[in-house]
């Protein structure tokens, strides 16, 4: 062995030898170059080395002129053998799988019990109390007083706080319905809700969105929004006003029987995906939005990309949204971010544009997870302790309009699943057709714009402090 590797070598240093002589007494030898000379006497350059043609030795002296190309990423870490089941293990509905979880899990069925017993609006009345009394323990005032409070110590102007400005966003929760039953949900949907928006709505909807122009996206929601009846109608008539239109994506809501070409439909219609992922992690996902959704919503990420979704320069946005599992705040952006960006390409090949975090509310859902686990006040003194200025100005209750499946108005999303809708006593005196209202709420049907709506107050109450808590929500 011994012999052999010194035999190898000692042919390898003759060569190096050879090599340094030839460059020494070859027939060739580099020239010394007069000043201003380009080429010695067989074309070279004076500093090309003889013996060898040096094919790429061309690069250009414009050297401002000079790109980077992107670099090539690493190939998917998972195996060819999870790629080739993941169509087999997916194939099905998940809407079989969220019922058997919900008749089998014990806080489902203590929530469906009370909903029988209370009704939905007593249950919402409580949720509130516990809230409130969590705060007054925590010696904490009305979240309008607190803010002002907040607003003061700071020097920071309150004029116009909490007011209505021009409505730039109209979102539309427009059904309930939905193949999942995430155990953060401030919406509580499941298959189970059928509340959806009808045509007239959605017509109306439409009419308002057009004599507003102040509103550059629809922003559709729910529940599982492409699973309800008027999505497409809605979508497809909102870019033909020209309008940006966003998709509140659960993911697995494209692969359900009947929605196999969806995908292909929002590719075509250049629909903004903002889609739900609370993890990279299998088993993070599972536990919080139900068995197989992580398994299905790797499916839809590979589906939306292979339509160009999140790839550079396509023009089709795929943005995905991190929640926290529990009763904490969510990381930075920028970090978590690239973050995602590491472990899902590497993993999987995905790609995607950005990645939002939001503050989960302490309300449905959420809320009953936080007080069967004796964590609402705690969770409230985090939010409070963690109240961000910064935040204010951003409040999607400025600039949102926010319209439920039946037409009611609210001032945002929250406001909606706690029926805070926007009193009519807010806005008589504002013009005829307003002043003769009668209903207590306004509904979509009674506004002819929504700049109807400008400087109207907003409403508050204390769940507020979730979109003022760090990063804030959305």
């Amino acid at each position: 062995m011994i012999r052999s590797w010194s035999r190898r070598a000692f042919v390898r240093i003759n060569a190096v030898t050879s090599l340094a002589k030839s460059y020494q007494t070859g027939p060739d030898p580099i020239k010394r170059q007069k000043p201003g000379k380009l080429e010695d006497a067989d074309g070279r350059g004076p500093d090309r080395p003889p013996g060898s043609d040096l094919p790429d030795y061309n690069t250009d002296v414009n050297i401002h002129a000079h790109r980077l190309k992107r670099p090539e990423k690493p190939s998917p870490a998972v195996s060819r053998e999870w790629f080739r089941d993941l169509d087999t293990r997916t194939k099905n509905s998940l809407i079989p799988e969220t019922l058997k979880h919900m008749s089998e899990n014990e806080e489902f069925k203590i929530t469906t019990e009370n909903l029988k017993k209370f009704g939905q609006v007593k249950l919402t009345k409580e949720e509130r109390k516990k809230r409130q009394r969590a705060l007054y323990n925590l010696g904490v005032p009305h979240f309008r007083d607190f803010l002002k409070q907040q607003l003061a110590k700071r020097e920071i102007s309150v004029e116009g706080l909490l007011k209505r400005k021009s409505v730039e966003v109209l979102q539309l929760n427009i059904g309930l319905y939905c193949n999942q039953v995430c155990s953060h949900c401030h919406v509580e949907s499941s298959p189970k809700r059928k509340e959806m928006m009808n045509k007239e709505t959605a017509e109306k909807c439409l009419e308002l969105l057009k004599n507003s122009p102040s509103v550059h996206t629809l922003d559709l929601t729910g529940g599982a929004p492409e699973l309800c009846n008027e999505f497409r109608y809605l979508a497809k008539s909102a870019r033909e006003l020209g309008k940006k239109v966003l998709d509140r994506c659960n993911l697995t809501a494209l692969l359900e029987p009947g929605q196999e070409d969806t995908a292909e439909f929002l590719a075509a219609n250049q629909i903004q995906i903002v889609a739900s992922l609370p993890s990279y992690s299998k088993k993070n996902v599972n536990l919080q939005r139900g068995s197989g959704v992580f398994d299905k919503s790797i499916r839809s990420l590979l589906l939306l990309n292979s339509l160009g979704y999140g790839k550079p320069g396509s023009g089709l946005d795929l943005d995905l949204v991190y929640n926290p599992l529990g009763a904490f705040l969510p990381p930075g952006q920028k970090q978590l971010e690239e973050k995602y960006r590491e472990e899902l390409w590497n993993m999987f090949g995905i790609e995607f544009n950005k990645l939002f975090t939001i503050t989960n509310m302490p309300i449905k859902r959420f809320a009953d997870f936080l007080y069967r686990r004796n964590e609402l006040q705690d969770y409230m003194d985090v939010l409070v302790r963690n109240f961000n200025p910064a935040t204010v100005p951003g409040l999607m209750c400025y600039n949102t309009l926010s319209v439920n499946w039946n037409g009611q108005l609210f001032d945002c999303d929250f406001n909606q699943q706690l029926d805070i809708g926007i009193s009519t006593k807010k806005v008589h005196g504002r013009s005829d057709h307003l002043d003769r209202l009668k209903s207590n709420f306004l509904n979509v049907h009674d506004i002819e714009s929504c700049d109807d709506l400008i400087d109207v107050r907003i409403a508050v109450d204390n769940h507020c402090f979730g979109c003022t808590a760090g990063m804030g929500s959305s």
